[in-house]
């Protein structure tokens, strides 16, 4: 994913045509490690395309993964158990997010 980003960020900054040296400089600045076969494999596969192309077509793909429905999970045997404790640590983590939330400091202290 951070290639793909570098990348991007390349393109965004004027660069028409980033290569495996500018996606490595990149990267190489925000102290990540680089693995070359991996900026040349990402290089590869996006030649000859435009980014708008990509785009669209990875959106057409995002557009038929499920997003959460509660079908699948509740025609799942013992699935009810399963969702209940799910919502009950959530529940118990959510306090512990909301009692750490000022930290000790009001806005107007």
């Amino acid at each position: 994913m951070k290639y793909l980003a570098a990348y991007l960020l390349l393109l965004q900054g004027g660069n028409t045509a980033p290569s495996v040296s500018d996606i490595k400089e990149i990267l190489e600045t925000v102290g990540s490690e680089v693995e070359e076969s991996r900026i040349t494999s990402l290089l590869s596969s996006l030649e000859g395309k435009s980014i708008e192309e990509v785009i669209a077509e990875g959106s057409s793909k995002l557009a038929s993964v499920p997003t959460g429905g509660s079908g699948a999970v509740a025609a799942a045997p013992g699935a009810a158990a399963s969702t209940e404790e799910a919502a009950a640590e959530e529940k118990e983590e959510e306090a512990k997010e909301e009692s750490d939330d000022d930290m000790g400091f009001g806005l107007f202290d």
